[in-house]
């Protein structure tokens, strides 16, 4: 990606000044949320300007008939206003030298007819005056570094993630919240977010090329509905992969999925399996469901990878250790041989009811200094690439120092170079067990099928790193 191109899509993320048009003064509107949600924009030094022909003032800042009415230079701009309206507010933004356009709206190819073409002629005015457009029909972009906020989601309702590692690029906007709300309760941070609804101009290959050499991300998950030019995508996926971790859920199977995405966004799905296989040559991580996109995007940002596919697990209850085991072979993974130096130490060590084999049952006596004992020779094992730690948080012979004996395992495992996941379901308990493990880093899951499926993420990339 030439220098010229990073910078304009670089410019959706990093503006220094920002017009809202169709900023609206009546909370509930769309145009009141955008411009509300820009505030802390401005209060960290950027510029606002909401555009409203009726008003003087809104939320405090001043407000303009027009964009061209701004006695300052703009950025970028946000359109929330009807479809019929934006070719000619286009032509406004680059008169006024604006070089990146967010639209909101929709009511564009999405309702086919008429409206097809006013999205083809928005996006011809803005390519021939050399303007990038996000959008339209979506929630649109967050970087929680610039504190830029396109959404429409109140900050009440919508949990927005804190600065990090891993970036999302979605078709659908309700898709985009949930990820977005998942990875702030599991306190994994966000570089940056596109949701980019029908993609008029800015679409995946574009954002692909940018990220690649953006700094502040090591890894991307992707939902899409369709691909509009299937070429670039695979060769821009081709590009970051051989730097990055790229995982993709595709919605659109489906016939009756086609329809559906055709109305959603105006794309066409299909031909699933085709797509499948070009994916994986393309080095993508391929995800079957969102669950499974979330928890392989997080276990990339908190794991890196695995050298290999073998696991070796250990749990204070067998119910998930089973599951886990027939996920395993699944997978494509394996069950760890340990050796025989692994299994002396577990029996010398620890509770002649223990079941020395792989897995590792604890029974329900066990305490968190028996899980120390048995992760850390595990650890050890030259068999072992893996481990997979199972809780019940609830028995009474365990006890919140697991958090601590956790942290210190992870920290052994990466200087091993090895990995460790954690599964534990449950009530408040438990799930605040869970989140301080997330803290430590420690990715964890309350069901065996999502861990195996997380790992497998991570052998699949591992294998890309040796290549």
């Amino acid at each position: 990606m030439t220098s010229e191109i990073y910078e304009q899509i670089d410019g959706f993320f990093n503006p220094s000044s920002i017009a809202v048009i169709g900023a609206s003064a009546t909370p509930g509107k769309i145009g009141h949320a955008v411009l509300k949600n820009l505030l802390e924009f401005h209060e960290c030094g950027g510029r606002v300007y909401p555009i409203n022909p009726a008003r003087e003032e809104i939320l405090g800042l001043k407000a303009y008939k027009t964009i061209l009415d701004v006695p300052e230079k703009v950025d970028m701009a946000v359109i929330v206003v009807r479809s019929e309206a934006v070719p000619e507010i286009v032509d406004q933004c680059a008169k006024k030298g604006v070089k990146n356009i967010v639209i909101i709206s929709g009511g564009f190819k999405e309702l086919g007819g008429k409206f097809r073409d006013i999205e083809a002629e928005t996006a011809e005015r803005a390519r021939r005056y050399g303007i990038r457009i996000i959008g339209p029909n979506c929630i649109g972009v967050y970087d929680p570094r610039t504190k830029v906020d396109t959404f429409f989601q109140p900050k009440e309702r919508m949990l927005r993630p804190s600065p990090g590692s891993v970036a999302f690029l979605v078709q659908s906007g309700t898709y985009g919240i949930i990820l977005l709300e998942w990875a702030s309760m599991d306190e994994l941070g966000v570089s940056k977010f596109v949701s980019y609804g029908n993609k008029m101009d800015v679409d995946e290959a574009d954002l692909l090329m940018y990220l690649k050499d953006e700094p502040n991300t090591k890894v991307v998950g992707i939902y899409m509905e369709g691909l509009g030019n299937g070429r670039k995508f695979f060769e821009a996926a081709m590009e970051f992969t051989k730097r990055k971790p790229l995982v993709v859920l595709r919605g659109g199977w489906s016939e009756a999925a086609v329809k559906a995405a055709l109305s959603h966004t105006g794309f066409l799905g299909g031909k699933g399996r085709i797509y499948e296989a070009a994916f994986k040559q393309a080095g993508i991580i391929v995800a079957r469901t969102l669950e499974e996109l979330y928890d392989m995007v997080k276990a990339l940002a908190r794991q890196g990878y695995a050298k290999g596919p073998r696991v070796a697990m250990v749990s204070n209850g067998a119910g998930p250790m089973v599951q886990a085991v027939d996920a395993v072979s699944v997978e494509g993974l394996e069950l760890a041989q340990l050796t025989d130096e692994t299994k002396e130490k577990l029996r010398e060590n620890l509770s002649p009811f223990t079941i020395v084999d792989n897995p590792v049952d604890l029974t329900g006596s066990a305490t968190p200094r028996e899980y120390e004992i048995a992760i850390n020779a595990l650890l050890e094992d030259p068999n072992v690439d893996m481990v997979f730690v199972f809780f019940v948080h609830q028995n009474a012979p365990m006890n919140e120092t697991i958090i601590d004996v956790m942290n210190e395992m992870n920290q052994k495992a990466k200087k091993l170079g090895k990995v460790l996941l954690a599964g534990a379901a449950g009530g408040p308990y438990t799930l605040n067990i869970n989140k301080e493990m997330e803290r430590g880093g420690i990715p964890t899951y309350q069901i065996p099928e999502r861990l195996v499926a997380a790992a497998k993420a991570l052998f699949l990339w591992g294998q890309k790193v040796k290549r």
